[in-house]
C-alpha cells in the first residue's frame, strides 16, 4: 500500500497524462491502474483536471482562421467555381478558389488605379470583381448590404469607430446606416465586392 501511496505521488501519473508516446509508461499505469483502485481514481481525476484547465483557458478561434488552417493543411483551393454560377461570398469563403476562377479576368501588372468588371448582376446579388489602389472615403449605404472579400493585399476598414485590418481570406460584412471607409495597406488589393439588395 505505501508502495502505490509513493507511486501516487512520485508523478508518473502526470507524466503519463502529458505524454502518452511513453509506452512502457503507458502499460505500467494500465496494469497498475487495473489492479489499483486508488491509481485509477487518481489517474481519472488528474484527467478531469487537465480537461478543466483546458477548457478554463480554451479560446473560440476567429472565423477568419479557418480558410487559412485549411490552406495551411493543404485544403484550400480544391473548390471548383464556376464563373457563370457564383456563390454568394462569406466568411467560408476560399481565396484561392476565387482567385483561380476570377484569373482569366485579372489585367496584365502594373495594375491600374482601378479595375472592375462585374461578375454577377440580379435583383438579389451585385459581385464584382475589384482591384485598386485607391482609398475609399467615407460612405453610408442605407439599403444595400456591402461586403468585402479580399483576395490579394491589406487594407483597413473603419466602420463608426471600429478598425479592421484585412488580408487574403478575410471577408467583412458592412452594417447599413454606418459610416466606413477603406485604406489600402498594400500596393493595391484584389477583391471581391457583393452588394445584396433588400
Amino acid at each position: 500500500m505505501k508502495k502505490i501511496k509513493a507511486y501516487i505521488e512520485s508523478g508518473s501519473l502526470e507524466q503519463h497524462c502529458f505524454d502518452l508516446s511513453n509506452a512502457e509508461r503507458a502499460k505500467e499505469v494500465a496494469e497498475l491502474s487495473a489492479s489499483h483502485p486508488e491509481v485509477r481514481q487518481e489517474l481519472n481525476e488528474i484527467e478531469q483536471t487537465i480537461e478543466l484547465l483546458a477548457q478554463s483557458y480554451a479560446i473560440e478561434p476567429d472565423d477568419r482562421l479557418r480558410g487559412r488552417l485549411l490552406n495551411v493543411l493543404g485544403f484550400a483551393g480544391d473548390e471548383q467555381l464556376d464563373i457563370n454560377n457564383l456563390p454568394t461570398t462569406g466568411k467560408y469563403s476560399d481565396p484561392v478558389s476565387w482567385l483561380n476562377a476570377v484569373e482569366h479576368l485579372l489585367p496584365a501588372e502594373p495594375f491600374e488605379d482601378f479595375f472592375q468588371h462585374i461578375l454577377r448582376q440580379d435583383e438579389q446579388i451585385a459581385q464584382m470583381l475589384v482591384i485598386t489602389r485607391l482609398n475609399v472615403p467615407p460612405e453610408i449605404h442605407e439599403d444595400v448590404a456591402e461586403s468585402f472579400f479580399i483576395l490579394k493585399g491589406q487594407c483597413t476598414c473603419t466602420i463608426g469607430d471600429k478598425r479592421v485590418i484585412l488580408t487574403p481570406g478575410d471577408h467583412l460584412d458592412i452594417p447599413l446606416h454606418v459610416s466606413h471607409d477603406v485604406k489600402i495597406d498594400s500596393p493595391y488589393v484584389i477583391a471581391i465586392l457583393q452588394h445584396q439588395f433588400s
